[in-house]
C-alpha cells in the first residue's frame, strides 16, 4: 500500500501564553499526524489545550516551537500573509454558527465560495444551492438565520465550511448548542460529506454521544496528548 502523506504533521510542538515572569506553557511536546479523509475527534477537559491546538493547526495563531506542517508545508516562521492564504484551504465550524443575520442561507454559503476569484457569481450561487441541498436545506435556501432552528443554522455552517471542498475542516464543539437528535444529524452530515469529498475532519468535543463517528480519538489533558488510538492508516 502506498503510504499517504499526512494532511497535518505535528512534531515536538510547544506553546506558551504571556511573556517574561508571566509566561506559561500551554502545550507540551505534541506529536500528531492526521491523514487524508480521516475523522479525528479530540476530547479532554476544559482548559486542557484543545482549542489552542486547533487554532495553531488552523493558522489562527503563529507556531512558536516545534514543527507543524499543513499539506507538507511548514508553518513555523511563516508570514501572516502566508497564514491567510493557508486558511483558505480550511473549513471552520464553531460552536456558535457565526452566520450573518442579514444574509440568507444561500448568501452565507456563497460568501465562502466568492473568496475564490476564479468563480463567477452564477457558479457561486449554483454551488451554494447544491451544498445546502447536500445538508438537507434545499427548501430553506432563501431563509434568514432568525427563521431557522439551531440545527438548521449549524447545517448552513457545515455547508459553508465544506462548499469549497477543503482538504481540512476544523470543528470546535459543533454540537454543544444542539439537542441530541440535531447534534447527531449534524455530525452524520459532516461524516458523509467528508467521506464523499475525501476531506479530513478534526473535531473538538465534550459530547460523548458522537464519538462513534471518529476513525480515531485523541485525548488532551493539561496540555499533553494522553491518548491517541492507533487506527491511523499505515
Amino acid at each position: 500500500m502506498i503510504e499517504k502523506e499526512p494532511v497535518i504533521a505535528i512534531k515536538n510542538l510547544n506553546h506558551y501564553y504571556g511573556k517574561g515572569a508571566l509566561r506559561k506553557q500551554i502545550l507540551f511536546d505534541i506529536n500528531l499526524e492526521i491523514y487524508p479523509g480521516e475523522i479525528v475527534i479530540m476530547t479532554g477537559p476544559s482548559g486542557s489545550g484543545k482549542t489552542t491546538l486547533l487554532s495553531l493547526i488552523g493558522g489562527l495563531r503563529s507556531v512558536q516551537e516545534g514543527s507543524l506542517k499543513f499539506l507538507g508545508e511548514e508553518l513555523v516562521g511563516v508570514s501572516q500573509n502566508k497564514l491567510v492564504q493557508m486558511r483558505r484551504n480550511i473549513g471552520y465550524i464553531f460552536q456558535a454558527h457565526n452566520l450573518l443575520g442579514f444574509l440568507t442561507a444561500k448568501q452565507n454559503v456563497q460568501m465562502a465560495v466568492e473568496l475564490n476569484d476564479n468563480i463567477s457569481q452564477t457558479e457561486a450561487m449554483a454551488k451554494s444551492k447544491a451544498m445546502l441541498g447536500s445538508v438537507g436545506l434545499e427548501e430553506r435556501v432563501d431563509y434568514y438565520p432568525d427563521n431557522l432552528s439551531g440545527g438548521q443554522k449549524q447545517r448552513i455552517a457545515i455547508a459553508r465550511a465544506l462548499v469549497n471542498r477543503p482538504p481540512l475542516v476544523l470543528a470546535d464543539e459543533p454540537t454543544a448548542a444542539l439537542d441530541k437528535q440535531s447534534g447527531r444529524d449534524v455530525v452524520e452530515i459532516m461524516q458523509s460529506l467528508a467521506k464523499n469529498q475525501g476531506t479530513t475532519i478534526l473535531l473538538v468535543t465534550h459530547d460523548n454521544r458522537i464519538l462513534d463517528i471518529a476513525d480515531r480519538i485523541v485525548e488532551m489533558e493539561d496540555g499533553l496528548l494522553t491518548r491517541n488510538s492507533s487506527n491511523a492508516p499505515i
